[in-house]
């Protein structure tokens, strides 16, 4: 097993793998920022670098400094967990051109699957279902009206090299096409340093399920089951639960069966989610993209299928056998997934501020996974998660009643929070009844 562990990462994410290091006995390893210095992640480290100013530019996706720290400190192995630098296949590269072991899959799996319209075809080839859409970039606005016109409006505009729900727009015909097109092209080239566009059939009554994939050490890739996903703002999501209560065996079979195509096809190795869309009225399902890396929702898995995925990260890196007999993956239980963010809970604009009070819930059932505590600072530099409520239980009713009051006890002041939008979810007849769609949020406000 590896013994020294640098992650490369901030906040509820970081302490989450220090927590699981610091129990394997793995020295871990923090990096940090000037804005983050009093934050828990820090303190809870083995040990703790500073790498450089609040810009994200200048310290989180700052691979130079990283990789310093790690050559500093004796690090053996980095661990990007999601978002920055997770899935730079440039960086991956250069971690193990160092001599270090890099925590998710090989830069070439990454690449391939980086580009969402290489993604689309990959799959394709693999027979993996995907949406109707273009095989390639649309190279300029007269190209993608003639694609929308084939595939059929709506349409969704969506940039090659994007993620994260970034870089999409809906048109409903061609006038918002024109729209859309260039305000996606101007988007992904500011944000991403790649303006291709694809453009997809757009699903107005759709659900987001995703499937946990995992490439063991031994070159097979295995599936824990699948996450609904369907709860979002702005592509964005808020709530994710496993199992999805939209998904019967027979359905689940397909999908997982999908996933594991959708990993062997790329030699997937360590711990990947193949996210799908599915037409609750057909029961038909499609490839959306694979996030190579460590999903912000994994622990709900974690709880259903009984296993620390970020332990299994490290085995499989280690060149171990995983902590879980592959042949017998089985789901037990339900959980749910509430993302604690720092927005108003209304229209879910940022709202950074100094924390004055947090006060977290307890209970059987309930674990909170928090990157704050009182007296820190939420800034604007970063994303606007807090933390991220976790409820488990024996069925989803068990699971629901649980996150009531769990919601209820979540006490925060100071920067403005989302926790009143879960309770008002929670009361939400759509969203208890199980039968919602990617259109709730919408619907709700």
């Amino acid at each position: 097993m590896i013994e020294s562990l640098l992650v490369a990462n901030r906040g509820e994410i970081a302490r989450r793998i220090i927590r699981t290091a610091k129990r394997l006995g793995i020295r871990a390893i923090a990096v940090y920022s000037e804005a983050d210095a009093d934050l828990p992640f820090v303190a809870e480290a083995d040990e703790a670098v500073l790498i450089g100013p609040p810009n994200p530019a200048q310290s989180y996706r700052n691979a130079e400094a990283i990789l310093a720290a790690a050559k500093a400190t004796g690090a053996q192995a980095i661990h990007p967990g999601y978002g920055f630098l997770s899935e730079n296949a440039e960086f991956a590269r250069t971690v193990e051109s160092s001599g270090l072991i890099w925590i998710g899959p090989d830069a070439d799996a990454i690449t391939a699957m980086g580009d969402k319209i290489n993604a689309r075809n990959l799959m394709a080839a693999a027979g993996v279902p995907v949406a109707p859409g273009t095989t390639d970039p649309a190279a300029d606005l007269d190209a993608a009206v003639t694609a929308a016109a084939g595939i059929g409006y709506p349409v969704m505009v969506k940039a090659a090299a994007g993620g994260g729900g970034m870089g999409m727009g809906v048109a409903v015909d061609e006038a918002a096409l024109r729209t859309e097109y260039d305000k996606v092209r101007a988007f992904a080239e500011r944000m991403f340093g790649d303006g291709s566009v694809l453009i997809e059939r757009y699903f107005p009554r759709v659900r987001h399920v995703e499937v946990q994939i995992l490439g063991l050490a031994d070159g097979r890739v295995v599936a824990l089951g699948e996450r609904e996903c369907s709860v979002q703002r702005r592509n964005q999501k808020l709530v994710e639960e496993s199992p999805s209560p939209a998904v019967s065996p027979e359905l689940r079979s397909r999908l997982l069966a999908a996933a594991v195509r959708a990993g062997e096809a790329v030699s997937y190795r360590n711990a990947g989610t193949v996210e799908c869309l599915l037409d609750p009225e057909t029961n038909e399902f499609f490839f959306l993209e694979m996030n190579t890396r460590l999903q912000v929702e994994h622990p709900v898995t974690e709880y259903v299928y009984g296993v620390d995925l970020v332990e299994e990260q490290l085995r499989v890196a280690s060149g171990l056998a995983p902590t879980f007999d592959p042949d017998a993956l089985a789901p037990s239980g339900h959980a749910i997934e509430l993302r604690i963010n720092a927005e108003d809970p209304k229209r879910f604009l940022p709202g950074p501020g100094v924390v004055r009070t947090w006060v977290e819930p307890t209970g059987e059932g309930v674990r909170v996974d928090s990157g704050y505590t009182e007296g820190n600072t939420v800034t604007p530099f970063y994303d606007s998660l807090l933390a991220k409520l976790i409820i488990s239980g024996a069925t989803r009713d068990e699971v629901l009643e649980r996150a009531k009051a769990a919601v209820a006890a979540f006490q925060i002041e100071g920067p403005k929070n989302n926790v009143p939008f879960f309770a008002e979810l929670l009361t939400n007849e759509e969203f208890l009844s199980g039968a919602y769609d990617t259109g709730i949020v919408s619907r709700m406000r």
